[in-house]
């Protein structure tokens, strides 16, 4: 058998893949939502980005998901301590209702480059009646980044005004498939209420790996816990959080207890300690 030599763009996109998940999985902190949601969703604490990603990056996360501004005001926060993963799409929630299904470019793959990224993310709508632009915006993005070796992470979210549960495992896993087709490096998508419901999410991305979108903050941590442990279970290579994090009271402990069952298999009984 002949011996292919790879690529340097291929050997690049394996040198920044290892470094966001250094095993395997990932642990992913995810900070996009002043654009995304507004300023509603922050505690007095983290609407200064300062604050919450110096407690984020000394509890151990793998990498750090964040806008151009923020990145660019928190840099030595995060600069040589964690991954960076620049999102280059976003939307926000002063658009009329009927135009909230549609992401615009946020930034560039240039961008990404230029601050030391390690990845970048751009989230499509699958179903929504502006699929074709995002993934007009989806496919320039994935080639401009394959030439500089930098992988892709999609936020797979289906969503359209006429789907009544987003969270269903058909539509989700479709969504994963989809992602996977279109050539993502990464998928986060939408937890689906339990382990074997996320297996088939996770068998449908076809070896992509797949991560859970942390989602709104839950009542009670030890059930954001539970889910990050049934995840794990059904293969998925780890998780993308925020609320969960930045609204906790503890947002350095969070990470730790994340940490612990996403990189060494633990439950969540075993790692509460940390939030308390």
């Amino acid at each position: 058998m002949s011996y292919v030599r790879p690529t340097s763009n291929y050997i690049g996109k394996y040198v920044r893949l290892n470094r966001i998940m250094p095993d395997g999985k990932s642990v992913i902190f995810a900070f996009d939502h002043g654009v995304e949601h507004g300023p509603k969703d922050f505690t007095e604490e983290s609407i200064d980005p300062r604050n919450i990603l110096s407690k984020v990056v000394e509890g151990g996360v793998d990498a750090i998901l964040l806008l151009h501004g923020i990145a660019k005001a928190t840099y030595d926060v995060w600069s040589n301590k964690t991954a960076l993963i620049l999102k280059i799409t976003g939307k926000t929630m002063l658009r009329p209702e009927d135009n909230r299904y549609l992401q615009s470019i946020f930034g560039s793959v240039e961008d990404a480059v230029s601050m030391g990224a390690e990845a970048v993310a751009a989230t499509v709508y699958w179903g929504s009646q502006y699929e074709d632009a995002m993934l007009r915006n989806w496919f320039t993005v994935r080639e401009a980044a394959e030439k500089y070796g930098m992988p892709c992470l999609q936020l797979a979210y289906p969503r359209n005004p006429q789907m009544k549960n987003i969270y269903d495992v058909e539509i989700v896993k479709y969504g994963a498939r989809a992602a996977s087709e279109s050539g993502a490096d990464m998928i986060k998508t939408y937890y689906t209420g339990s382990r074997e419901t996320f297996a088939e999410v996770v068998k449908a991305a076809a070896g992509v790996p797949v991560l859970m979108s942390g989602g709104p903050k839950t009542q009670d941590t030890r059930e954001f816990l539970i889910q990050v442990r049934n995840v794990m279970d059904a293969g998925a290579r780890g998780v993308v959080v925020g609320r969960n994090v930045f609204q906790h009271k503890n947002p350095r402990g969070v990470i730790k207890a994340v940490k612990e069952i996403v990189h060494e298999n633990r439950n969540p009984e075993d790692v509460l300690h940390y939030v308390k």
